[in-house]
């Protein structure tokens, strides 16, 4: 019998990264309260690690024999948590506030196996070019980043709105980090490729 994994998530972009593994699993919903979590005061770290974890549980309550991978991202500057901006108004907030400064991105990701647990928490330096406000006008409007922390996709247009980018692993920008996903689900048996 082959292990069952479920991405604990509904995450277009985790899917994908996870995809690109070559392996076989389903994505669900964790169905978390991630802005009761948020009202903690944490810092990035913190919250990413506990939304990442609390998701995994979620569906490790549920699917009990699978391996489960939760994963969360925070974006922030100066210490402030830069959330998923939702409107076109929001993102330009955020993006001005970005322009010519550094911000780091915090992806974490929880696997589960009934209660062996893993967390992995990898930090990005993102340090976007001075942007005026019509780039940010035209870059909202052609990549229309409101599901996105930091008001950008990285994947698409958003690379162009950034002067140097410092980690381990860029796919923990997109969401998760693949390097240390497919070492972690060796350590959970799964052969990866």
């Amino acid at each position: 019998m082959t292990q069952k994994i479920i991405l604990a998530s509904t995450s277009k972009y985790r899917k994908e990264l996870l995809l690109r593994l070559n392996i076989l699993f389903d994505c669900v919903a964790p169905e978390v309260d991630e802005d009761a979590f948020k009202e903690l005061e944490e810092s990035p770290v913190d919250l990413a690690e506990k939304l990442a974890a609390e998701k995994a549980r979620a569906v490790s309550i549920k699917y009990p024999d699978a391996i489960v991978i939760g994963g969360d991202q925070v974006a922030t500057i100066d210490g402030e948590i830069l959330g998923k901006p939702g409107t076109p108004e929001n993102a330009k907030i955020q993006l001005t506030k970005l322009s010519g400064n550094e911000h780091v991105l915090v992806t974490s990701i929880c696997i589960r196996l009934g209660e062996r647990e893993v967390i992995y928490t990898d930090r990005t330096f993102m340090r976007m070019r001075e942007l005026s406000a019509d780039e940010i006008d035209r870059y909202i409007n052609h990549d229309s980043p409101l599901d996105c922390a930091g008001s950008y996709k990285l994947e698409s247009l958003g690379i162009s709105l950034f002067k140097k980018i410092e980690g381990i692993d860029h796919t923990a920008i997109q969401g998760l980090p693949l390097m240390k996903v497919a070492e972690l689900l060796k350590q959970f048996g799964i052969a990866v490729p």
